[in-house]
């Protein structure tokens, strides 16, 4: 396949374009800063220069043209105000979305928060609420499209200890924590499992391999 990664540059992104490279997928990643590039040369993706919260529709949907997936993987980051909570982890969203189904590639992943369909409790940080809403609006918006055959994933508290394989996928798991690895390596198997298109699952670290959670959701 080649797919094409949003937010190339990004943790679980480099890590998931290590893996399906060296599957031989065709990996492109989207990132906003040229000085990036080397880092996607190494793990074995294409990096396409794009910054997404400026570009318009149709740059993006000139890299997205060829492909067979495209997997939203972007983020503000650590350090960010709200306004950019909204305007990546929405609105880069949203015109990723608008783009693939421009260039006609129906599977669509993207990369969301546990809590993201809540309303954050009283006394949440301000910026970390608005990053919750930010991914609950980007999901909604993924959700409502019928030109995308998507899934939406919700990780727990994300760490960076090495990964087990082993997971619970699933609608609702409660909340725990999961590792980028596993987080890489479960995006890899949701891309070869349409059957999970219209599913929004959750994510921790569990007692079951990858594989064998997606094949379970998939069939579920």
């Amino acid at each position: 396949m080649r797919i094409v990664i949003a937010g190339g540059h990004g943790q679980i992104a480099l890590r998931l374009e290590r893996l399906l490279a060296d599957r031989g997928d065709e990996v492109a990643g989207i990132i906003r800063r040229p000085e990036q590039a080397g880092d996607l040369l190494a793990a074995g993706a294409e990096p396409v220069v794009c910054d997404l919260e400026s570009a318009p529709v149709e740059d993006v949907t000139r890299h997205l043209e060829g492909a067979d997936a495209a997997v939203f993987a972007a983020g503000a980051g650590p350090g960010s105000g709200a306004d950019r909570k909204d305007s990546v982890d929405r609105g880069a969203a949203a015109l990723f979305a608008d783009a693939a189904e421009r260039a006609g590639v129906r599977r669509f992943l993207i990369v969301s928060s546990m809590g993201a369909s809540d309303s954050p409790p009283p006394g949440t940080d301000p910026v970390f609420a608005a990053y919750l809403r930010a991914k609950g609006a980007a999901d909604d918006d993924v959700r409502a499209r019928f030109g995308l055959d998507w899934t939406v994933l919700r990780p727990g508290r994300l760490t960076d200890d090495a990964g087990t394989g082993l997971v619970t996928l699933a609608e609702s798991t409660g909340r725990s924590d999961v590792t980028r690895d596993d987080v890489a390596a479960t995006l890899a198997a949701l891309l070869d499992a349409s059957a999970t298109a219209g599913r929004t699952l959750e994510l921790i670290g569990g007692d079951t391999p990858v594989t064998e959670a997606v094949e379970a959701v998939a069939g579920g």
